[in-house]
């Protein structure tokens, strides 16, 4: 009889919350603890089995002595780790933790960011710094929402890992009547969409926000999907299907849905809010501000032609008129 997997996850936001649900509701033998930031949050879920600041609607099925604002003590417990705060604060949040906590351990990213600084993905990023092997690291992939997630609607997600063994491991440990999972061993190319989504749903939302209408928005995403496979193909070149949903499918529903964080940030700079007003307002982290910037660094090595990044890192950090840009941009398009 295989043992109990002991999992941990860190991070206390939305989705955080959605990984929380989708363990405790799959009916494999597992132990789930929770680091969060938060202390009031904490005291909060062990009364009441709510978060109070994020899908207070779910109830959390996870014991109040597993959840915890001790990070080493609860990596200590666990066997797998499941990293899920903001990319920006990733490496805030890991400074104090002695390396060797994450020795033998398998290290999940559900973060779709890039580590500001460093411009490496969250893979990368562990393996540099905390030692952990490539086939010991995966990648939890969308097309997802978390907001879906607490309303139990049918959701597909993807689990890839160059160890596709691991990977069928885990996507057992995920899967619910209302989630399906697929096993990938494109761990570069899937994490590097999961991030570069983001760019292009703040691209959506800033396109909605000046008033461009569906008809535009269907070529920027048709555009979006094909500079996602120019980059993943330059960084890591082996044969993938763009239009799995890993991919193309994370793309649509980022751009499109009324849940997009990306989008919704995108448009109100559309519509004339500066990047610290529309933060303040949303009170979310939208990725894809910090990734525009980290993929214009990176992409520097590549070169790879990539016109609607280039237009979102113009918007956002070169301050450029939403407007004008994104009509130099229909221009390249096709």
């Amino acid at each position: 009889m295989e043992q109990t997997a002991k999992i941990a996850v860190i991070g206390g936001g939305s989705w955080a919350t959605a990984n929380i649900k989708m363990l405790a509701d799959n009916r494999q033998d597992k132990e789930i603890f929770w680091w969060m930031r938060n202390t009031a949050a904490i005291e909060h879920l062990k009364q009441y089995q709510h978060n109070p600041n994020y899908l207070s609607s779910v109830e959390i099925k996870v014991p109040g002595e597993n959840i915890s604002n001790d990070l080493e003590a609860i990596l200590r417990k666990s066997e797998m780790v499941l990293l899920n705060v903001p990319a920006a604060f990733l490496k805030e949040v890991l400074s104090q933790v002695d390396p060797a906590l994450f020795r033998g351990k398998k290290i999940i990213s559900a973060i779709k960011g890039f580590v500001p600084d460093d411009n490496m993905i969250i893979g990368e990023f562990m393996n540099k710094n905390f030692n952990i092997p490539i086939e010991d690291i995966l990648v939890l992939s969308g097309p997802c929402h978390a907001e879906e997630v607490a309303l139990e609607k049918l959701s597909y997600l993807t689990i890839a890992s160059a160890d596709t063994d691991l990977a069928t491991r885990f996507a057992n440990l995920v899967n619910t009547r209302y989630i399906k999972t697929n096993v990938s061993d494109d761990i570069y190319g899937t994490e590097y969409a999961a991030v570069l989504k983001n760019i292009y749903a703040v691209a959506s939302g800033i396109c909605n926000g000046i008033g461009y209408g569906d008809n535009f928005q269907s070529v920027l995403i048709s555009n979006a999907i094909r500079e996602i496979l120019r980059f993943v193909d330059a960084v890591h070149p082996i044969s993938r299907d763009i239009k799995e949903s890993a991919y193309l499918g994370d793309l649509l529903v980022t751009a499109y849905s009324q849940f997009s964080r990306n989008r919704l940030f995108g448009n109100m700079i559309g519509k004339g809010y500066t990047v610290k007003s529309a933060q303040l307002e949303m009170n979310m982290i939208a990725e894809g501000y910090y990734a525009s910037n980290s993929l214009h660094q990176i992409n520097k090595v590549y070169k790879v032609n990539m016109p609607i990044c280039r237009a979102v890192y113009a918007i956002l950090y070169e301050k450029h008129s939403p407007h004008i840009e994104m009509r130099l941009l229909a221009d390249q398009l096709s």
